[in-house]
């Protein structure tokens, strides 16, 4: 059973904003609850075929995956999937303006979950959702706080 999860958010600040902070994974800690660490193996900044390596918990389980981007367009989208971790994963990013000074963004997860993990596909979605939607509110709030 495969997992595909998304999730939006209109944020009141400009695209190159948004986009530029949001799709940057030095960030991940600062809006990403269950992110504790994002640690760059290529160089920075972001670009078609960057690593980064996370550390996350998240359903009382600590994990560290490796993400390559996979697609970037600036200002756009970013797509990366795991180059290694406990769960075959795939995150895009998308951005819109909505008028000037106001982007909608999208976050989807999806993946072929294995294992346990196969089993509770219905649960672990549930979850991603809930955090999801947890994230880009902390997210709207950083941004549009300032």
């Amino acid at each position: 059973m495969s997992v595909d999860v998304g999730a939006t958010v209109v944020i009141e600040r400009p695209i190159e904003e948004v986009s530029a902070f949001a799709g940057d994974p030095s960030n991940a800690p600062r809006w990403y609850r269950r992110i504790s660490s994002a640690e760059w193996e290529t160089d920075p900044p972001i670009s078609l075929g960057s690593r980064i390596a996370f550390r996350a918990r998240f359903m009382g389980r600590d994990l560290e995956y490796v993400y390559e981007v996979i697609e970037y367009t600036p200002g756009e989208q970013v797509a990366m999937r795991t180059a290694e971790g406990p769960f075959p994963m795939a995150t895009t990013y998308t951005w819109r303006p909505v008028g000037s000074n106001t982007t909608h963004m999208t976050l989807r997860n999806h993946g072929e979950p294995s294992g346990f993990s196969r089993l509770a596909a219905p649960l672990v979605a549930r979850a991603m959702r809930r955090a999801m939607n947890q994230d880009l509110a902390d997210l709207k709030q950083l941004l549009e706080s300032g």
